[in-house]
């Protein structure tokens, strides 16, 4: 017999890990009733879970943008800007973008997630080979999977793995494009960019840099993966990033050659068959971005308080893992009940940090990812630190006083 969407999705989600929300849901938590909580209690609910990485979204600039945007033409766009025109704010922000990044031109999209899923499955087509990080962002998967070419991961950050794949395959494909984060979202360390170059000069490929995360973060005045390394923007062929990060709006953009971008305008099916980015979220997104422009100290700023929580985490025994030390930070678990615990204690000190679980990592790497902000005072991370030390020690004691049990039985 078959059986009902509702039957087929009650399995689909028991099978995704549906028993997790019977120790308590920590997830899709309401952040502005958390906040009235705290509130009310006279303390403040600090979080650790939103990536405003250099503390624009709230600036009153980027708000006023908004406003002024919405009294003088609405909210929305009101139609593909293919068929339905375009606003101003659109080619400013894309012309913005693109000469920040040091590129010659950008397309915005209404999505970070479409950005990827579209261009990725546009670009490449039947004979062509599609070979990206193991780690890269559902997204990406998402276009991979969604082209007609042949698509392979290599192990992340191993470009001894990627080069093993492209000289068995390299040459039995047409093109070849390989795919990285500037900032891996979920263990916060960068690719080697310099040695992926001269692994594109050998073997021919288009490289793809999803600079999501890295975009305001990355450089010294976080122009992203390339001024981090020193090299030129325009040896990458696409740059994709998101408005929803560091520029604290959403949508996506991809970065190219100004040929690249007009036929994409034409025929990016993610981009023609859509309605345009809102007036309002571009005008906010630019507001945003002539601040990182003009102060470039944010960047720094957000430098010096990501590497005093790492190094203070590291001081303290917990583990990060791999983290290079800027805006995305992980603190690993052994396993899931121990982070849903710390999850649960840090909200009840006042911090928000919901635990990432084997959905989005790895079944036996749990952990509770910390976006650092400028906003973000080192008192709270101090706090935050002790707080997460404890536990481990509790733990820690536990685990010894069950050993010694066992050996006395």
């Amino acid at each position: 017999m078959r059986e009902s969407l509702a039957v087929h999705s009650e399995r689909r989600l028991r099978l995704a890990g549906r028993n997790l929300l019977e120790k308590g849901n920590p997830w899709f938590a309401s952040l502005d009733a958390l906040r009235d909580q705290a509130s009310e209690r006279g303390r403040k609910l600090v979080s650790f879970a939103n990536y405003d990485y250099l503390g624009l979204a709230e600036h009153a600039s980027v708000k006023m943008a908004a406003i002024s945007s919405v009294r003088a033409g609405g909210v929305g766009a009101q139609g593909s800007r293919l068929v339905g025109g375009e606003r101003r704010a659109h080619g400013k922000l894309e012309r913005s973008i693109a000469g920040f990044l040091g590129l010659d031109a950008c397309l915005t999209l209404v999505s970070g997630f479409l950005t990827n899923q579209a261009v990725i499955s546009h670009v490449m087509t039947q004979s062509d080979l599609i070979i990206y990080d193991q780690f890269s962002h559902n997204s990406i998967r998402a276009g991979s999977a969604a082209s007609h070419g042949a698509a392979v991961s290599f192990r992340h950050n191993d470009l001894g793995d990627l080069r093993s794949i492209l000289e068995r395959s390299r040459a039995e494909h047409r093109n070849c494009l390989v795919v990285v984060e500037g900032l891996y979202s979920m263990d916060g360390d960068i690719p080697d960019l310099p040695a992926l170059l001269r692994l594109k000069a050998e073997f021919n490929f288009w490289l793809l840099v999803d600079e999501a995360h890295s975009f305001g973060v990355l450089g010294a005045t976080g122009r992203g993966l390339s001024e981090h390394y020193g090299t030129d923007p325009r040896d990458i062929d696409l740059v994709v990033g998101t408005l929803s990060k560091t520029l604290g709006a959403c949508g996506g953009f991809v970065c190219a050659n100004g040929g690249v971008i007009e036929w994409l305008k034409y025929t990016l099916g993610g981009f023609v068959y859509s309605v345009g980015l809102p007036p309002v979220i571009a005008a906010s997104a630019l507001a945003a971005l002539d601040l990182l422009v003009a102060e470039p100290q944010r960047v720094a700023l957000l430098r010096e308080n990501s590497q005093f929580f790492l190094e203070l985490a590291r001081g303290a025994g917990l583990d990060v893992g791999v983290a290079e030390g800027v805006a995305v930070i992980p603190v690993m678990f052994p396993d899931l009940g121990s982070v849903l615990a710390a999850s649960d204690a840090l909200l009840n000190a006042g911090y928000y940090a919901p635990p990432i679980v084997h959905v989005g990592v790895p079944k036996d790497a749990p952990r509770i990812r910390f976006f650092i902000s400028t906003e973000h005072e080192r008192a709270d991370m101090v706090k935050v630190v002790q707080l997460l030390r404890g536990l481990s020690q509790a733990d820690d004691a536990k685990s010894v006083a069950s050993e010694n049990l066992t050996a006395a039985l």
